[in-house]
Parts: C-alpha cells; structure tokens; sequence
C-alpha cells in the first residue's frame, strides 16, 4: 500500500497547501473527539496508527490528513516516508485524484530511490487512467495515463506493478483507437466521406495493433467505394484479408467488393498501398 515521484510545480504545491489547511481541520476534530493528547505533541507512531484506522475505516479523506500531519510533525523520520505514499493512496481510495497525483509526485521527488517508488509512479499512472473510462472525455488525460504507464513500464519493469501498468497501457491505448472510430462512424453516417477516412486512417497507421483495426478498414473500404475510388477500397480490402481474414469485417468487405465486381487486392497508388507492403514485408502488425 504506497509509493511517489518528482518536483511539485505551482499548481500542485496549491493542491497540497490546501490539503495540510483541511489536513489541520480533520485533525483538530480528531483529536476533540477523542479528548487526546493535541496532535503537536504526540508521537509519529500513534498518529500513523489512527491514520490507518481511519483507513480501515474507508474515511479515506481524514486518513490522508493524518498521514499529512505525520509528515508534518515528523518531516525526516521513517514515518514521514510511509506516511507519504500511505497518503497518495488514501486520495485515490478517495478519488481525490489531483492530490493523489500531488503526493505521489512528492514522494517521487523526495525518495526516487525507494523501494515503494514504483509504487508511487504507478499511483501516479491511476490518477489519470481512472478517469477514462468514457469514450467522450478529454483524451488529455488518456495521454497523460499512458505517459506515466510507460514510465512504470520503462522505469520499473521488474515491480510487481510492470504487468498492471502493460495491461492498463494496452486499454488505454485501445481506448483512443476507440475514440476515433466514434468520430469516424459519425462522418460515415453523415456521408461525410473524406472526414471519415481520415479517422479511420488514424486508426490503422497508429492504432494498428488495437482491436479496431479490421473495423476501421472495413470502413475504408465502404468509405473509398462510396467516393467512387476502387483502387483504395480494394487496397483496403487486401490488407484487411491478410491479417483478419476470420474476421466478420472481412466477410462485409469482401462482400461489398464483390458486389462491384471487385477483388481484395493491392491495387492503385495511395498511402495504403504503403500500408499493404509494410503487411507484406511483415512490418505492419
């Protein structure tokens, strides 16, 4: 449970200045609550110690104020330390993910070293990919999540969090293929041709190993058949039969291409005329 990375900049140390302001709200209740000992004059190890019940108790938010309070009172002992990267995953338990974005870069900035780093980086990485999963969000933050993944994949690749980070790396990257299929399929069905093929090349020039590339070149097919451009509809076609041939898209291509009396064959010059002899040569999947 816990890990972090890096120099805060601006927006972040206001994030964090903010925190230790409700930091000291929750802990000043606390501790009239429990009728305590002024949390100023305790000990690392007892306040660490409510902060995990606090936790235990899924009140994430006044765990990560204590754990804030340990590193506070208690800034250069082996508490601080944990207390750090236990915070960074109270905010993300709490889906309080600016801050837990802003711990985990702290710890990363004080303790590049630490066993726990990967940890933090990878909590760092959750703070953006958590908040992709629809379709029509800011495609910033899947950018972002997949910046930090390959971070945790490059940086770290013996963690236990290596394999998380590949998997989540791969959804993520999925996932903007899938963005652009949407906004392609839109054109599509607006007859909007030329704007549709521009998604859908997208989609099999940088989004190939993805699972929407034999759909985006069933599209191409319609699309350039609907310009009257059989040369790329059969390119398309072609590509699209060498490596999804038990493809249901590739029964639709095949089936439209023949309606024309057409073949899927590389035909024509065009940019996917270079995408087939990148299939050929085996440099394209």
């Amino acid at each position: 449970m816990a890990r972090g990375r890096g120099l805060l900049r601006t927006g972040l140390k206001a994030s964090v200045a903010l925190a230790l302001v409700l930091s000291l709200s929750a802990c000043a209740s606390w501790r009239n609550r429990n009728n305590d000992t002024p949390i100023e004059q305790m000990e690392a190890q007892p306040i660490f110690q409510q902060a995990e019940a606090e936790l235990e108790a899924e009140d994430f938010d006044d765990a990560a104020a204590l754990f804030l309070e340990v590193e506070r009172l208690h800034p250069y002992s082996e508490w601080a330390r944990r207390a750090l990267i236990m915070a960074t995953y109270a905010y993300h338990q709490d889906r309080d993910y600016e801050n837990s974005r802003a711990t985990a870069q702290r710890f990363l900035d004080f303790y590049p070293a630490d066993e726990d780093a990967a940890y933090a980086q990878y909590l760092l990485a959750l703070s953006y990919y958590d908040q992709i999963d629809q379709v029509g969000r800011d495609q910033g933050l899947t950018y972002q999540a997949l910046q930090a993944l390959r971070v945790v994949i490059e940086r770290y690749p013996d963690s236990e969090y290596a394999a998380s980070a590949i998997l989540k790396f791969d959804l993520a990257f999925d996932h903007l293929a899938s963005k652009e299929m949407e906004i392609g399929r839109y054109y599509l069905r607006r007859e909007n041709y030329t704007a549709a093929i521009n998604r859908f090349r997208v989609v099999v020039e940088q989004f190939q190993t993805t699972s929407h590339t034999p759909e985006a070149l069933l599209r191409l097919v319609e699309a350039y058949l609907a310009l009257g451009l059989p040369n790329e509809a059969q390119t398309a076609g072609a590509i699209l039969g060498h490596n999804f041939q038990a493809s249901p898209f590739y029964d639709d291509a095949f089936r439209l291409l023949n309606d024309q009396e057409l073949a899927p064959e590389a035909a024509g010059e065009s940019w996917l005329r270079e995408i087939w002899q990148q299939t050929v040569r085996g440099e394209w999947l």
